[in-house]
């Protein structure tokens, strides 16, 4: 007899504060990922005072006695701390609670394409890659494109003028992440860790392909991601 092949889970680490307004769209478009794995999704509520916290538990319901669960397994985990972590604290929680092989970054006012996970785990597997991003679509902040579209084909050398890699369209391996974690600088803890990644094995690889939608909102660090 055969034995069951044990399948791909992928922890979805998601820091919120005050995302009310954005966060449904944001789980929404995990649960519709398609593909043979099975998510979990670590929402890290960072002391938010709006209703964030009431709609991650809704959802997370919702999302358990779905039947038309697409992945076979998609769950929903709320984690707090009663007190401010800031989003590099609020991620490396995320690293260290998540049970997947795989660890994929969503903030919680951005949202996923459809396909984005099947492609990039499938492409990691291919070529056994242990960190890969995608490119991404710019919207505003009502969800309504601006029109530009930022591939991603990932240099040293690109790298060492700006970030080049959104933090929303990586994917990496788990032992990646908990080698290096994130560093609590509120503006460049992903870069930095990016660096780090790339200057003990000098390779990222990226997915030419708008994978992500990343919004910039109107309020907080991340009406600054075009900067």
């Amino acid at each position: 007899m055969a034995e069951n092949k044990k399948m791909t889970m992928i922890s979805v680490i998601m820091p919120a504060y005050n995302e009310e307004k954005y966060i449904e769209k944001a789980l929404d478009s995990v649960c519709t990922q398609e593909g043979d794995f099975s998510i979990e999704i670590l929402v890290i509520d960072d002391n938010s005072t709006d209703a964030t916290k009431n709609i991650v538990l809704d959802m997370a319901c919702r999302i358990s006695t779905r039947e038309n669960n697409l992945n076979n397994g998609v769950s929903v985990r709320l984690l707090t701390s009663g007190r401010s972590m800031g989003v590099a604290e609020a991620r490396n929680l995320g690293i260290k609670k998540a049970k997947g092989e795989y660890i994929a970054f969503l903030d919680a006012d951005d949202w996923w394409k459809e396909g984005k996970l099947k492609k990039q785990i499938a492409f990691m597997k291919e070529n056994n890659l242990s960190f890969t991003a995608t490119g991404r679509e710019l919207m505003n902040a009502d969800g309504s494109t601006t029109g530009k579209v930022i591939p991603e084909k990932i240099t040293y050398k690109m790298m060492l003028r700006t970030n080049y890699i959104p933090c929303s369209s990586v994917v990496m391996k788990k032992e990646l992440a908990e080698e290096f974690y994130m560093c609590h600088d509120e503006l460049h803890e992903d870069y930095i860790m990016w660096m780090e990644i790339l200057r003990k094995y000098n390779r990222v690889y990226g997915i030419d392909v708008p994978f992500l939608c990343s919004r910039l909102s109107e309020n907080g660090k991340s009406r600054n991601k075009f900067k």
